[in-house]
């Protein structure tokens, strides 16, 4: 259980004060800082995008763990790389050429991801598994906060990590979408490195962030 990283939903977080919400985050020992971009087209919500990455970037040393939920993805994958992401995951209905776009993220040297959404088959995943360094398994239908967790999802991660372990990959299963204390501990079983949670942290315990960071990371 000690190597299970959390990775706050800044989704969650008070847009008023980002920078602020992200140094809490990082005092209470967060191990990354997931943002979520949606462009109102390929996911039915609109977040934000490379500015406000940019300038969200001096506020803390932490990986910025950065979903991409845009379509067409690939043109943008230099305006996120440039802005300060450090792990770009992408969406395999997003780009023509998964491969090409994986390349792509690369070559900025950052660590690049792919994310399955609940409907989308782990076969999307599987051929390139060996050229990512991460799979991010939605346990909702991305676009907002707070919704229910699927626990039909948690099949994917147990199939991944028989794949990942057997072929002695380097790929990390990250799971987002409606992680609560309960949820987590089965999830983890599952064979998830990395827990994103937005409402739980942020909302639970009285918003003590060290509290329910520490919480999830235990299961």
């Amino acid at each position: 259980m000690d190597n299970i990283k959390i990775s706050p939903s800044i989704l969650s977080a008070d847009f008023s004060k980002l920078g602020h919400e992200i140094q809490n985050l990082e005092n209470a020992e967060a191990d990354l800082i997931h943002i979520d971009v949606m462009d109102g087209h390929f996911v039915p919500n609109i977040t934000i995008g490379p500015e406000v990455i940019s300038k969200l970037r001096k506020y803390t040393s932490l990986p910025f763990d950065v979903h991409l939920m845009i379509s067409p993805v690939h043109n943008f994958i230099k305006n996120f790389a440039e802005a300060g992401a450090d792990i770009i995951t992408i969406h395999p209905e997003a780009t023509e050429n998964l491969v090409s776009s994986i390349k792509k993220i690369k070559s900025y040297n950052k660590k690049a991801g792919v994310s399955l959404n609940p409907e989308t088959s782990i076969d999307k995943v599987l051929p390139v598994l060996n050229l990512i360094d991460l799979v991010l398994i939605m346990s909702v239908n991305p676009g907002f906060g707070g919704q229910k967790f699927m626990p039909e999802t948690l099949e994917k991660v147990k199939i991944l990590r028989r794949e990942i372990d057997t072929k002695k990959l380097k790929a990390q299963i990250e799971m987002d979408g409606g992680i609560n204390f309960e949820n987590a501990k089965i999830a983890i079983k599952a064979g998830v490195d990395i827990l994103v949670s937005g409402t739980t942290i942020f909302k639970e315990n009285g918003g003590n962030l060290k509290k329910n960071i520490q919480l999830l990371k235990t299961g």
